[in-house]
């Protein structure tokens, strides 16, 4: 058996608690976190070891940041895109390796501020970079999964009173289009494959009162698994029970088990 994790901890320092026991209840293989808000000097890196847990990471000081923590060997460790045009943040969102034999890919896609804004084509930029990468550095054929927060909601269930968000850098059809250019690559969305119904999501906004409770929510947390892989899944999870914890992030746990 193998399980993966991804998730969001808007800060990974004031999370260890929830993670804790997410790693004691669940016993991820691999766990891919985002934006971890620390420097690397500063990442707890303790906390995984007391777990038994190796880690990696790279991270800015208030913002970005991703790691990979799994009680096996992580190995081919690389950050960014190596594709020339990897800048400190790129370097801070986007980290590779393979565990078990599985290429894992963990991305925190940028969010895009506004659809006139210009950090919305470094988002749109973001996955034509990411499909290069696909196209160039991974086969098709080979266990890979690519997951972590990518700031888009690619259906209409995917997100709350959809036809109120189709400006939302995060639901515009330009984005959305982008990420599934991505996807078609050679990627099938392993949560959708065990769970098509609508009201699943794995975001809920600090802002909204009771808003996991109302079901208002965003799936924008995604495990995306090649199809040798995809055949061996037996399940998918988005964990609603942590979002619901003292001091959460605003996201939850998704994770996917496979039969290997």
């Amino acid at each position: 058996m193998f399980t993966i994790a991804t998730y969001n901890t808007n800060s990974i320092r004031a999370r260890l608690h929830i993670i804790k026991k997410y790693i004691e209840d669940i016993h991820p293989d691999c766990l891919c976190l985002q934006e971890t808000k620390v420097v690397d000097e500063q990442f707890p890196k303790e906390f995984f070891l007391e777990q038994k847990y190796n880690v990696i990471f790279k991270g800015q000081k208030a913002y970005n940041g991703v790691a990979i923590a799994s009680p096996h060997k992580i190995e081919d460790v690389i950050f960014g895109f190596e594709d020339g045009e990897d800048r400190e943040e790129d370097l801070t969102r986007l980290i590779r390796c393979k565990i078990k034999g599985i290429s894992i890919i963990n991305s925190y896609v940028p969010q895009g501020r506004d659809i006139e804004h210009e950090q919305y084509q470094i988002k749109l930029n973001w996955f034509k970079r990411l499909k290069r990468l696909f196209e160039q550095k991974y086969k098709k054929e080979l266990p890979i999964i690519w997951c972590g927060d990518m700031n888009v909601a690619p259906t209409e269930l995917d997100v709350y009173e959809p036809e109120k968000k189709l400006d939302h850098v995060c639901f515009h059809e330009a984005v959305r289009r982008a990420f599934l250019d991505v996807v078609s690559w050679g990627f099938i969305d392993i949560f959708r494959k065990f769970h098509p119904e609508p009201e699943q999501f794995s975001f809920f906004d600090y802002r909204i009162r009771g808003a996991v409770k109302r079901k208002l929510g965003w799936r924008i947390d995604h495990i995306l698994v090649t199809k040798n892989l995809a055949d061996k899944a037996i399940d998918a999870k988005i964990d609603l029970k942590y979002r619901l914890l003292q001091k959460p992030s605003d996201h939850t746990f998704v994770r996917a088990l496979f039969d290997l």
